[in-house]
């Protein structure tokens, strides 16, 4: 049976760098003997873990068909009047429209995060738009290696596109095996660019980890992304816990009119990994954020908490801490220069506060910010 799920998961699970792409991995600073590091080391705890598993919100997956609205492709037809826009497709996964260029980040169209069709969790509802209705897309940015975001059958599904997939050091291996061009794929570490017209595409620094399977753990680079235009700029955080590094990200690059900053699948048991929703806020206010929007979540049931509860929590924190904040429903497009006040189309459901349930990331002074 192990046999048999190692053969159907093959290819989901990508490829191994090897030959000048692992030269150039080994000589990034990043790069720390056998793998990439992260400066502030992470803590994980294994019992803990296991622990919350079994005291697991009953409400972590939505009991009724959760509020969407899908997309018409006709809306990308007028430009944005303000020269930003931005379409969140749900979890991490958003078409940002900026000064004539349009991007898409951690595009996930397939049913499971999983390298197998039928195993792993599924998707709330269906893609909003079908990968054939997207406009022309200039850019794919994907942030790390992990199944929630980079999803095989989708890059499969690209494989014809006329565009340039932006990929952490070490990701361009997979899809070149899924049978993306070579000549398609921009590697970066961080602090490098890309540029498309007037519009600059930065890596930055994250706090987190990569890994498809148990061998390969740490063998890809992670990161998010600034988009900077003449006028218009955004910061995509991939995923991240907090770290003292991302003043370093808003002094060099920001500010941002808007930051995407992920808020759910956190647990005290991986504080480093997840971010969670009252740091998101810390981390888009030491980054120079202007708007802030909370993204990874309301698609995957990938933690122990109820699946609003990042939400909630985020908008709890933006309030109090009197930040503008964004919550789209899933399909919903606004530019950031007019955006409407967060309304709140999702459920009640029980959910913790940031004092009944704390996520602090180690190795984080108050000081950093």
């Amino acid at each position: 049976a192990a046999l048999t799920l190692l053969a159907l998961a093959w290819v989901g699970m990508g490829k191994a760098p090897t030959g000048e792409r692992l030269e150039a991995m080994r000589a990034s600073p990043q790069w720390a003997g056998r793998g990439f590091e992260n400066p502030q080391p992470m803590t994980n705890d294994v019992l803990g873990a296991a622990r919350e598993f079994f005291a697991k919100s009953d409400q972590s997956i939505p009991e009724a068909p959760v509020p969407t609205r899908s997309v018409d492709p006709a809306r990308f037809d007028t430009p944005p009047a303000s020269g930003l826009r931005v379409t969140w497709l749900a979890h991490s996964t958003v078409l940002i429209e900026l000064e004539g260029v349009t991007l898409l980040t951690d595009p996930v169209w397939g049913e499971r995060t999983s390298p197998i069709a039928w195993l792993g969790p599924k998707r709330w509802y269906p893609p909003l738009i079908a990968l054939d209705d997207l406009p022309p897309i200039d850019a794919v940015l994907i942030s790390h290696d992990h199944y929630d975001h980079l999803d095989h059958t989708t890059m499969q599904a690209m494989v014809g596109w006329d565009t340039t997939f932006v990929v952490p050091m070490g990701v361009g291996a997979h899809l070149e095996y899924w049978g993306v061009p070579a000549e398609r794929i921009a590697e970066v570490d961080w602090w490098d660019e890309v540029t498309m017209g007037a519009v600059t595409v930065t890596a930055v620094p994250a706090r987190h980890a990569s890994g498809r399977q148990v061998l390969d753990q740490m063998r890809t680079l992670w990161c998010g992304y600034a988009i900077r235009g003449a006028e218009r700029s955004a910061l995509f955080s991939g995923d991240t816990g907090l770290f003292p590094g991302m003043r370093e990200i808003g002094e060099r690059l920001g500010p941002f009119d808007i930051t995407m900053i992920e808020v759910g699948a956190y647990s005290q048991s991986w504080p480093d990994w997840h971010i969670g929703p009252e740091q998101a806020l810390r981390g888009h206010q030491m980054m120079r954020g202007g708007l802030f929007m909370p993204i990874h979540w309301g698609l995957f049931d990938l933690s122990y908490h109820s699946w609003t509860e990042p939400v909630e929590r985020a908008l709890a924190e933006a309030e109090r801490l009197g930040e503008p904040i964004a919550t789209p429903m899933p399909g919903e497009s606004f530019e950031p220069a007019t955006a409407p006040p967060p309304s709140r189309w999702w459920p009640e459901t029980r959910w913790r506060s940031a004092a009944e349930y704390p996520i602090v990331s180690s190795l984080v002074d108050d000081a950093d910010d």
